[in-house]
């Protein structure tokens, strides 16, 4: 029996927003075709994961009903710490659908799955069971917001999450700093929004003034933005985010 594939299919990014966009605006319609034909799913949340499938369906007929539609969460270990180090397990289970000769979609609550969200073990999964692996087209908020940076675009480095404490925040950006300055690496990272404005705080006052530093903020969303300048010129021009909207923050030379 010729095993199925796995399908990384891209979600918009306005998972927890007040405003929903359309989703053929974000979405090809190849990709919305897709995700219209499966019916094997693992997901972060079923919840999310039917909520977008029924934008599909508004757009193009379901294989199935949502819900007869077959759903498999990621541990809750994998949302909270990741896919590697101590927290890496064992996804070859949740590929069995495609063992059998089922087509899978892989799906985030917003954006590419495995980049900057869980899902690289499915990925490495299907890698060593001999199962293809197909990544869709869609908005992937790390590379949208490189490209509006105007920081370096051949060099760059996804760091995460800094780190809660304060003062670890401090060190953590200095050294994102020595190295951006160093090497000529841009360095990119994201935090939960309610933590928006005390990372913003932190980047004004424990870096240089000419480093530039830059925010998008609400991307593919009618208010997006997109802004890069100097610590110092930040902070004659106040605060760019706010505290409920998903930024990607990014330090450069």
């Amino acid at each position: 029996m010729a095993h199925g594939r796995l399908y990384l299919v891209p979600t918009p990014l306005d998972f927890g927003c007040d405003i929903v966009v359309p989703l053929a605006d974000v979405l090809p319609a190849g990709t919305i075709a897709v995700a219209a034909g499966l019916t094997h799913w693992i997901c972060e949340n079923a919840k999310s994961a039917r909520a977008f499938l029924k934008r599909v369906g508004e757009l193009q007929p379901l294989a199935l009903p949502l819900q007869q539609q077959a759903m498999q969460e990621l541990p809750r270990a994998v949302h909270k710490k990741g896919d590697h180090g101590p927290t890496s397990f064992d996804a070859r289970p949740l590929l069995q659908p495609a063992l059998e000769g089922q087509d899978v979609g892989l799906l985030s609550e917003a954006g590419m799955p495995a980049v900057a969200d869980p899902g690289s073990s499915v990925v490495r999964a299907a890698h060593d069971l001999g199962i293809e692996v197909v990544p869709l087209v869609g908005p992937v908020s790390l590379l949208l917001a490189l490209a509006a940076s105007g920081l370096n675009g051949q060099n760059f480095a996804f760091v995460g999450y800094l780190p809660q404490d304060p003062a670890a925040r401090t060190q953590r950006l200095r050294e994102l700093e020595a190295l951006a300055l160093r090497s000529g690496q841009t360095q990119m990272f994201i935090e939960t929004p309610y933590r928006n404005a005390a990372v913003w705080d932190a980047l004004l006052q424990g870096l240089k003034p000419a480093t530039r530093v830059a925010v998008a903020s609400g991307l593919t969303l009618p208010a997006a933005r997109s802004r890069s300048s100097t610590v110092a010129a930040w902070k004659k021009e106040g605060v760019p985010i706010s505290n409920d909207t998903p930024a990607v923050f990014a330090i450069g030379g």
